[in-house]
Parts: structure tokens; sequence; C-alpha cells
């Protein structure tokens, strides 16, 4: 719960002082009510502020139902489907169309994105077995990437806004995921994991 903010004494009679610097206004709205407190967060006691995010629930517009709500998904995947289909042209196996990764060029070492473009070669072309030799890791990402993408524009269809929150546990778990993925592909037993 917000604390007040102090304010300055309100008279008994419920008005205002006339102070110098904010001069009482001449329809006396303020002059027939007492002040209520602010408080920080910038509401006034006995109202409840209103929730506003990046999805624009609890503003003003209200929930974006039906196709009005499909922009952002909709375009997220024409962003994504124009990059696979610019890796899917432009091959990575050949050189000099992509850098090199920088830690892969220094220490020789492969890093979990490693290979990430080659998988994404293979897999717009239908090879997923080229696609997960490239990069396990982001093979299945493709798929995650599909699953919650569906989600999303099932909801925003819906006029839900989509939230996903994963517990401390869960980063965790993915985080050493990828540092395992990263140890054994670099090791002669996990050379099917290198690209």
């Amino acid at each position: 719960m917000a604390r007040p903010v102090s304010a300055r004494p309100v008279p008994q009679d419920g008005t205002l002082d006339d102070h110098p610097a904010r001069p009482a206004p001449q329809d006396g709205a303020l002059g027939d009510h007492p002040a209520r407190p602010a408080f920080e967060d910038g509401s006034l006691a006995g109202e409840t502020p209103q929730p506003t995010g990046p999805s624009g629930e609890g503003s003003s517009q209200g929930s974006r139902k039906g196709w009005k709500g499909l922009a952002t998904p909709l375009g997220i995947l024409a962003a994504v489907a124009g990059a696979f289909a610019y890796v899917g042209t432009v091959d990575p196996n050949e050189p000099g169309h992509y850098p090199v990764c920088p830690l892969l060029k220094l220490t020789g070492t492969f890093c979990p994105g490693c290979g990430g473009l080659r998988s994404a070669h293979a897999f717009v072309h239908g090879d997923l077995g080229a696609a997960f030799s490239a990069n396990a890791v982001a093979t299945a990402g493709y798929f995650l990437f599909a699953v919650v993408w569906v989600l999303w524009l099932v909801r925003a269809w819906r006029g839900q806004p989509l939230r996903i929150r994963l517990a401390p546990a869960w980063w965790w778990g993915i985080g050493t995921l990828l540092l395992v993925f990263t140890v054994v592909r670099n090791l002669p037993f996990g050379s099917a994991l290198a690209p």
C-alpha cells in the first residue's frame, strides 16, 4: 500500500488558504471540498490507480480484440520470417557472407550460438537432421518460438496479454543447460553437438 505524502494542513472549514505561489481557483471547486492526501504513486486517497502496460491493459482504449490485437504478433512473425528467408537464401556455409563468431575466432571454442545460422539455413530447407547437427539448442528454440507465437496469437485475438513468468529455478535451469551444451560440444566425446 502506498504511503501518504505529507501535505500542508487544511483548515477545518475545508477551504484552502491563499498562497502566493498557487492561488486558489476562481470557480471554487477546490474550496468546496476538503483536500484528500496524495500518495507516492500519484493517486489520491480513496482512488485505485489503474494499471497500464505495454499491452495496453487498463488503458482508456480498452482491450484490443480480434484483428486489431494481431498487429504485433503478425509483425514479429513477418520480421522472423524475413530473417529466415534471408538466411535460407544466403548460404552461411559459404565463407564471407556472415561474420565469424568472435569467441571462436579468438579462442577456437564454440559458443552456444555457433552453428545457429547454418541450423536456420538447414531448417528453412527442411533438413531437420542437418539443423540439429549444426545447433541442437537453436533448432529446439525454433520449435519453442512457434509454440509461444501461436499462444501469443490466440491470446491477442481474445484481447488478453501474453504473460510468461518463469520462476528463478527455470532461469537457472536454462542457464545450466546452455553451459552444459557449450562445454560438451567443445569436448571430444561431444563432437556430434559441434557445428
